[in-house]
Protein backbone atom coordinates (compact mmCIF):
# COMPACT_ATOMS: atom_id res chain seq x y z
CA UNK A 1 0.00 0.00 0.00
CA UNK A 2 1.19 3.40 -1.27
CA UNK A 3 1.46 6.24 1.90
CA UNK A 4 -0.34 9.75 0.36
CA UNK A 5 1.63 11.29 3.43
CA UNK A 6 3.77 13.99 2.65
CA UNK A 7 7.00 14.61 4.47
CA UNK A 8 8.01 18.39 5.08
CA UNK A 9 11.44 19.20 4.35
CA UNK A 10 14.01 19.95 6.43
CA UNK A 11 13.92 23.66 5.00
CA UNK A 12 10.36 24.37 5.52
CA UNK A 13 10.59 22.09 9.46
CA UNK A 14 13.66 24.88 10.20
CA UNK A 15 11.40 27.82 8.91
CA UNK A 16 8.80 26.70 11.49
CA UNK A 17 10.91 26.31 14.47
CA UNK A 18 12.20 29.43 13.63
CA UNK A 19 8.83 31.12 13.58
CA UNK A 20 7.73 29.23 16.92
CA UNK A 21 10.82 30.96 18.46
CA UNK A 22 10.30 34.26 17.40
CA UNK A 23 6.66 34.24 18.64
CA UNK A 24 7.75 32.64 21.80
CA UNK A 25 10.68 35.82 22.08
CA UNK A 26 7.82 38.00 21.25
CA UNK A 27 5.23 36.97 24.02
CA UNK A 28 7.88 36.95 26.20
CA UNK A 29 9.16 40.42 25.66
CA UNK A 30 5.55 41.66 25.54
CA UNK A 31 4.59 39.79 29.13
CA UNK A 32 7.41 41.51 31.33
CA UNK A 33 7.03 41.98 35.07
CA UNK A 34 6.56 45.90 34.91
CA UNK A 35 6.93 46.54 38.23
CA UNK A 36 10.66 45.53 38.00
CA UNK A 37 10.78 47.95 34.81
CA UNK A 38 9.28 50.61 36.95
CA UNK A 39 11.66 50.23 39.73
CA UNK A 40 14.67 50.16 37.58
CA UNK A 41 13.48 53.11 35.31
CA UNK A 42 12.63 54.98 38.26
CA UNK A 43 16.56 55.37 39.66
CA UNK A 44 17.32 57.28 35.52
CA UNK A 45 14.57 59.56 36.16
CA UNK A 46 15.86 60.12 39.23
CA UNK A 47 19.11 60.96 37.86
CA UNK A 48 18.34 62.71 34.88
CA UNK A 49 16.28 65.22 37.16
CA UNK A 50 18.96 66.36 38.75
CA UNK A 51 20.53 67.74 35.30
CA UNK A 52 19.98 70.59 33.24
CA UNK A 53 20.55 68.88 30.00
CA UNK A 54 21.77 64.64 28.47
CA UNK A 55 24.75 64.16 26.49
CA UNK A 56 24.52 61.49 24.10
CA UNK A 57 27.31 60.21 22.03
CA UNK A 58 27.59 57.81 19.43
CA UNK A 59 30.47 55.11 18.56
CA UNK A 60 32.41 53.46 16.10
CA UNK A 61 30.52 54.65 12.52
CA UNK A 62 27.92 56.25 14.87
CA UNK A 63 28.28 60.22 14.58
CA UNK A 64 25.88 61.30 16.85
CA UNK A 65 26.95 63.96 19.35
CA UNK A 66 23.84 65.82 20.90
CA UNK A 67 23.46 67.65 23.80
CA UNK A 68 19.34 67.76 24.95
CA UNK A 69 18.28 70.62 27.40
CA UNK A 70 15.72 69.86 30.15
CA UNK A 71 12.97 71.54 31.34
CA UNK A 72 13.62 73.65 35.12
CA UNK A 73 11.79 71.68 37.64
CA UNK A 74 11.02 74.43 40.12
CA UNK A 75 9.70 72.19 42.64
CA UNK A 76 11.94 68.84 42.56
CA UNK A 77 10.15 66.95 45.29
CA UNK A 78 7.22 67.15 43.35
CA UNK A 79 8.05 67.68 39.37
CA UNK A 80 9.83 65.51 37.30
CA UNK A 81 10.65 65.83 33.42
CA UNK A 82 10.49 62.19 32.69
CA UNK A 83 7.80 59.76 32.68
CA UNK A 84 7.67 56.20 33.34
CA UNK A 85 6.47 54.81 30.98
CA UNK A 86 5.24 50.84 32.17
CA UNK A 87 2.62 48.70 30.65
CA UNK A 88 -0.30 50.59 31.85
CA UNK A 89 1.08 53.30 29.09
CA UNK A 90 2.00 50.71 26.07
CA UNK A 91 3.72 47.42 25.46
CA UNK A 92 6.27 46.58 25.72
CA UNK A 93 7.62 47.81 28.54
CA UNK A 94 10.74 49.82 28.93
CA UNK A 95 11.55 53.61 28.46
CA UNK A 96 11.48 56.81 30.24
CA UNK A 97 10.49 59.81 28.09
CA UNK A 98 10.03 63.80 28.03
CA UNK A 99 9.21 66.67 25.27
CA UNK A 100 12.94 68.38 25.33
CA UNK A 101 13.48 72.20 25.43
CA UNK A 102 14.25 73.17 22.38
CA UNK A 103 16.37 76.23 23.14
CA UNK A 104 20.28 74.85 23.51
CA UNK A 105 19.01 71.03 22.22
CA UNK A 106 21.77 71.32 19.38
CA UNK A 107 23.82 68.74 17.56
CA UNK A 108 24.30 65.78 14.97
CA UNK A 109 21.82 62.50 15.38
CA UNK A 110 22.79 59.70 13.45
CA UNK A 111 21.80 56.06 12.89
CA UNK A 112 24.13 53.75 9.90
CA UNK A 113 20.76 51.83 9.30
CA UNK A 114 16.73 51.87 10.45
CA UNK A 115 13.36 51.36 9.37
CA UNK A 116 11.06 53.97 9.52
CA UNK A 117 7.16 54.08 8.52
CA UNK A 118 8.76 50.51 6.61
CA UNK A 119 11.08 52.56 4.71
CA UNK A 120 14.99 52.11 5.21
CA UNK A 121 17.46 54.74 5.60
CA UNK A 122 21.27 54.08 5.49
CA UNK A 123 23.33 56.67 6.97
CA UNK A 124 20.73 58.79 8.14
CA UNK A 125 22.48 62.29 9.30
CA UNK A 126 20.31 65.04 11.15
CA UNK A 127 21.76 68.59 12.42
CA UNK A 128 19.66 70.20 15.01
CA UNK A 129 19.76 73.82 16.09
CA UNK A 130 18.31 75.35 19.12
CA UNK A 131 15.31 71.67 18.84
CA UNK A 132 14.82 72.19 14.83
CA UNK A 133 16.49 70.10 12.11
CA UNK A 134 18.64 72.34 9.99
CA UNK A 135 20.12 70.24 7.69
CA UNK A 136 19.56 66.57 6.95
CA UNK A 137 20.99 63.93 4.34
CA UNK A 138 21.12 60.00 4.34
CA UNK A 139 23.23 57.96 1.39
CA UNK A 140 20.45 55.87 -0.07
CA UNK A 141 20.97 57.49 -3.60
CA UNK A 142 24.34 58.38 -5.23
CA UNK A 143 22.85 61.77 -5.82
CA UNK A 144 22.66 63.97 -2.38
CA UNK A 145 19.25 65.47 -4.05
CA UNK A 146 18.01 62.50 -4.39
CA UNK A 147 19.02 61.68 -0.55
CA UNK A 148 17.17 64.96 0.73
CA UNK A 149 13.95 64.67 -1.69
CA UNK A 150 13.76 60.97 -0.09
CA UNK A 151 13.63 62.97 3.68
CA UNK A 152 11.79 65.60 2.70
CA UNK A 153 9.33 63.37 1.30
CA UNK A 154 9.41 60.90 3.68
CA UNK A 155 10.81 62.03 6.86
CA UNK A 156 9.93 65.64 6.85
CA UNK A 157 6.50 64.77 5.13
CA UNK A 158 7.28 68.21 3.26
CA UNK A 159 7.27 70.77 6.33
CA UNK A 160 10.52 73.16 5.63
CA UNK A 161 11.79 71.57 9.22
CA UNK A 162 10.61 69.73 12.32
CA UNK A 163 11.45 69.85 16.13
CA UNK A 164 12.66 67.26 18.14
CA UNK A 165 9.42 66.07 20.02
CA UNK A 166 10.62 63.42 22.03
CA UNK A 167 13.81 62.28 24.04
CA UNK A 168 13.83 58.69 25.54
CA UNK A 169 15.89 56.07 26.76
CA UNK A 170 14.69 52.38 25.80
CA UNK A 171 15.22 50.08 28.78
CA UNK A 172 14.08 47.08 27.00
CA UNK A 173 17.49 45.04 26.38
CA UNK A 174 15.95 41.64 26.27
CA UNK A 175 13.62 43.04 23.32
CA UNK A 176 17.37 44.17 21.78
CA UNK A 177 18.84 41.34 21.78
CA UNK A 178 16.39 39.40 20.92
CA UNK A 179 15.88 41.24 17.76
CA UNK A 180 19.73 41.13 16.99
CA UNK A 181 19.89 36.89 17.10
CA UNK A 182 17.65 36.54 14.97
CA UNK A 183 18.09 38.91 12.22
CA UNK A 184 14.21 41.02 12.40
CA UNK A 185 15.04 44.26 13.73
CA UNK A 186 13.88 45.83 10.77
CA UNK A 187 10.58 44.10 11.05
CA UNK A 188 9.88 45.06 14.46
CA UNK A 189 6.40 47.68 15.29
CA UNK A 190 7.62 50.79 16.80
CA UNK A 191 6.29 49.97 19.81
CA UNK A 192 9.07 47.76 20.10
CA UNK A 193 11.82 49.07 18.10
CA UNK A 194 11.36 52.47 20.43
CA UNK A 195 12.65 50.33 23.55
CA UNK A 196 16.02 48.88 21.89
CA UNK A 197 18.17 51.86 23.00
CA UNK A 198 18.11 56.04 23.47
CA UNK A 199 15.51 57.26 20.27
CA UNK A 200 14.25 60.96 19.57
CA UNK A 201 11.30 61.77 18.13
CA UNK A 202 10.76 64.36 15.54
CA UNK A 203 7.40 66.32 15.26
CA UNK A 204 4.67 66.24 17.53
CA UNK A 205 5.18 65.93 21.47
CA UNK A 206 3.67 62.41 23.42
CA UNK A 207 1.53 64.80 24.76
CA UNK A 208 0.25 66.93 21.43
CA UNK A 209 -3.14 68.22 22.01
CA UNK A 210 -3.06 67.28 25.79
CA UNK A 211 -0.51 69.43 26.92
CA UNK A 212 -2.70 71.32 29.54
CA UNK A 213 -3.64 68.09 31.00
CA UNK A 214 -1.94 67.15 34.70
CA UNK A 215 0.31 63.87 34.33
CA UNK A 216 1.62 62.25 37.18
CA UNK A 217 4.25 59.46 37.73
CA UNK A 218 3.65 56.37 40.11
CA UNK A 219 5.58 57.70 42.59
CA UNK A 220 3.07 60.65 42.49
CA UNK A 221 5.35 63.47 40.33
CA UNK A 222 3.99 65.74 37.57
CA UNK A 223 5.45 65.36 34.84
CA UNK A 224 5.68 69.08 33.40
CA UNK A 225 7.61 68.23 30.30
CA UNK A 226 4.72 68.38 28.10
CA UNK A 227 5.24 71.07 25.85
CA UNK A 228 8.58 72.79 23.70
CA UNK A 229 8.38 76.05 22.33
CA UNK A 230 6.26 74.98 19.17
CA UNK A 231 3.64 73.17 20.89
CA UNK A 232 3.31 76.30 22.95
CA UNK A 233 2.07 78.26 20.27
CA UNK A 234 -0.84 76.55 20.22
CA UNK A 235 -2.07 79.45 22.81
CA UNK A 236 -2.28 81.63 20.02
CA UNK A 237 -2.57 79.67 16.51
CA UNK A 238 -2.79 75.74 16.87
CA UNK A 239 -1.50 75.92 13.44
CA UNK A 240 1.91 76.64 14.26
CA UNK A 241 2.09 74.30 17.03
CA UNK A 242 1.34 70.83 16.05
CA UNK A 243 2.62 68.86 12.34
CA UNK A 244 0.35 66.08 12.73
CA UNK A 245 3.61 63.64 12.67
CA UNK A 246 5.69 61.76 15.36
CA UNK A 247 8.39 59.61 14.13
CA UNK A 248 11.18 57.52 16.68
CA UNK A 249 14.78 57.08 15.61
CA UNK A 250 16.40 54.49 17.54
CA UNK A 251 19.90 54.26 18.50
CA UNK A 252 21.22 51.23 19.10
CA UNK A 253 23.21 50.05 22.03
CA UNK A 254 25.88 48.35 19.69
CA UNK A 255 26.56 52.37 18.29
CA UNK A 256 26.08 53.63 22.12
CA UNK A 257 29.46 55.51 23.61
CA UNK A 258 27.54 56.94 26.10
CA UNK A 259 24.54 59.07 27.34
CA UNK A 260 25.18 61.26 30.68
CA UNK A 261 23.31 63.72 32.91
CA UNK A 262 25.22 67.06 32.77
CA UNK A 263 23.93 68.97 36.35
CA UNK A 264 24.53 72.51 36.48
CA UNK A 265 27.79 72.57 38.70
CA UNK A 266 29.22 71.11 35.44
CA UNK A 267 29.75 67.22 36.91
CA UNK A 268 27.86 64.23 35.06
CA UNK A 269 26.25 61.35 35.66
CA UNK A 270 27.25 57.99 33.63
CA UNK A 271 23.95 56.62 32.69
CA UNK A 272 24.88 54.29 29.78
CA UNK A 273 28.75 53.61 28.34
CA UNK A 274 29.62 51.37 25.79
CA UNK A 275 26.20 50.18 25.29
CA UNK A 276 25.28 49.24 28.77
CA UNK A 277 23.97 50.32 31.92
CA UNK A 278 26.08 52.14 34.54
CA UNK A 279 23.81 54.00 36.59
CA UNK A 280 23.64 51.96 39.89
CA UNK A 281 20.25 50.51 40.28
CA UNK A 282 20.02 49.79 36.79
CA UNK A 283 22.54 46.79 36.40
CA UNK A 284 19.36 44.31 36.06
CA UNK A 285 19.05 45.82 32.12
CA UNK A 286 22.43 44.01 31.17
CA UNK A 287 21.52 40.54 32.11
CA UNK A 288 20.06 40.20 28.48
CA UNK A 289 23.36 40.55 26.92
CA UNK A 290 25.08 37.58 28.44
Amino acid sequence: MTSTATRSSPTRCRRSIRATKNFCEIVKINTLDYEKYQRIQQYLIDALDEGVSVHVLGKGENRTDLRVMLHHLNDPAKETNFENCVADCNIPVGEVFTSPSLTGTTGVLHVTGVYLNELYYRDLCLTLTDGMITAYDCANFEKEEDNRTYIEENLLYHHRTLPIGEFAIGTNTMAYVMAEQYGIAGKLPILIAEKMGPHFAIGDTCYAWAEDSPMYNPDGKEVIARENEVSAKRKEDPSKAYFGCHTDITIPYRELQSVAVEKADGTTIPLIEDGRFVLPGTEELNEPFG
